[in-house]
């Protein structure tokens, strides 16, 4: 068994607004610390490792002194436990990363041998790309220098990351030769890079209250309207597909639309540093932290008021509900967590997207998705277990009509296939 003693001071750049007043280590700054400790002790056996599962018992404050400690299982992983005091704080499973070889020449992707949840595994422990002084940089020449050079510089910026970033590239590859229905060209895995790029700068001059740089259409907006009208509050569930932040420029012409933010931790942490770096924190929107016992409280009480609450449906992660579906042509792994909790607080849900089409047009779309609030013929389960197949025909619709605006840039389909195979066998 190796362990390893370490205390986070509460100057490290990760607890920046994370949160004010009372500080905690996010959960992905620890599990880097595992991986760190772990890969440092055995950095000659030139193995790599991800995720397998992690659980967190216990938050932990900045200056607390952390045990680490890790041993290997005979299946090759390696089981972990973080530890303050000697009061448990998290703990799970390290798997070998094992890196997906470039699909066939016909398109065909090479199969992997890897846990069924490697998906949100991947997602989650991915760190971020880039660095605070290129963000800084980039948001000093957009504001000054105007939308449209800052958009002649992102395409050197897109074209960077594009070929320096070879595992992301491989499940572009993969999602867009099932979004277009062939194989995908060069041009075709940049654009969905630049499109991924430009709605992150976009974001910027939304955060500025600037919409009147952009040109916005809307599909199904009379149903906000309806909403907002009932006074009642709504689910709002997006996906990693086009820009959710252009919800902003719409609440500006429907004063009565606000939008509560529910989401993971570590995301909430990298919006509240783009809001501050973009120098107008005082329009960050409210951010609902998921994953301690008061969340559903507070979403209970944002609806309460009128307000929707949004959140991102399409990640899987952890050990978290999930409901198998067929989406672009095979089983995916969609979170059941957002459905339940709309069915359970007795509310409608909306799908909502909002597409970048190129230049500085937006299309943005609502769709009502169930309603809750009426009740179900079929029971609960059976009505949410429809609900989110509904709202994978419509992510998959738009992903068809709008490709270049998937913005998951990890092999989202990995290890949903086994777990499909296995649900019949356990029910034998």
């Amino acid at each position: 068994m190796g362990a390893v003693t370490i205390t986070i001071a509460a100057e490290h750049p990760a607890l920046a607004g994370h949160f004010p007043g009372a500080p905690i280590l996010p959960g992905v700054l620890l599990l880097d610390e595992m991986m760190c400790a772990v890969e440092q002790e055995r950095r000659h056996a030139g193995t790599r490792w991800r995720i397998g599962a992690a659980k967190f018992v216990k938050p932990v404050r900045p200056g607390e002194t952390l045990t680490l400690e890790h041993q290997s299982l005979p299946n090759g992983s390696i089981r972990f436990s973080i530890s303050s005091a000697g009061q448990p704080v998290a703990h799970g499973v390290l798997v070998p990363a094992i890196a997906p070889d470039e699909p066939h020449d016909d398109g065909r992707p090479v199969e992997t041998s890897a846990g069924p949840r490697a998906s949100g595994a991947q997602w989650a422990g991915a760190p971020e790309r880039g660095s605070a002084t290129l963000l800084k940089v980039m948001i000093f020449l957009a504001l000054r220098c105007g939308r449209p050079v800052a958009h002649g510089i992102l395409r050197v910026i897109a074209a960077y990351f594009f070929a320096f970033a070879p595992s992301a590239r491989r499940s572009a590859r993969e999602y867009l030769r099932r979004a277009l229905g062939h194989k995908p060209s060069a041009i075709d895995r940049y654009r969905q890079v630049f499109a991924f790029a430009s709605t992150i700068l976009d974001r910027l001059y939304l955060v500025r209250e600037r919409y009147g740089l952009f040109e916005i259409s809307t599909e199904g907006e009379e149903l906000m309207h309806d909403m907002v009208a009932r006074g009642s509050g709504a689910f709002l569930l997006g996906a990693h597909l086009g820009s959710f932040e252009i919800m902003s420029a719409l609440g500006r012409r429907r004063p009565g639309l606000r939008v509560a933010m529910a989401m993971y931790e570590h995301n909430a942490s990298r919006v509240a540093a783009f809001f501050k770096a973009a120098g107008n924190p005082a329009s960050a929107p409210e951010i609902i932290a998921l994953g301690h016992l008061e969340a559903m409280l507070r979403i209970r009480d944002c609806l309460d008021q009128g307000k929707f609450v949004g959140m991102l449906a399409d990640r899987t992660i952890a050990d978290a509900p999930a409901q198998i579906v067929n989406f672009l042509g095979r089983a995916a792994l969609f979170p059941s967590g957002p459905m339940r909790a709309a069915a359970a607080l007795r509310r409608p849900v909306i799908f909502m997207t909002g597409l970048y089409r190129g230049g500085n047009r937006y299309h943005v779309v609502f769709r009502q998705i169930a309603d809750f609030s009426q009740p179900a013929p079929a029971g609960r389960e059976a009505a949410v277990r429809d609900a989110i197949a509904h709202y994978v025909e419509l992510l998959q619709a738009y992903c068809r009509s709008d490709p270049y605006n998937w913005f998951n840039f990890y092999d989202f389909w990995h290890g949903a296939d086994a777990r499909a195979e296995a649900a019949p066998r356990a029910g034998a």
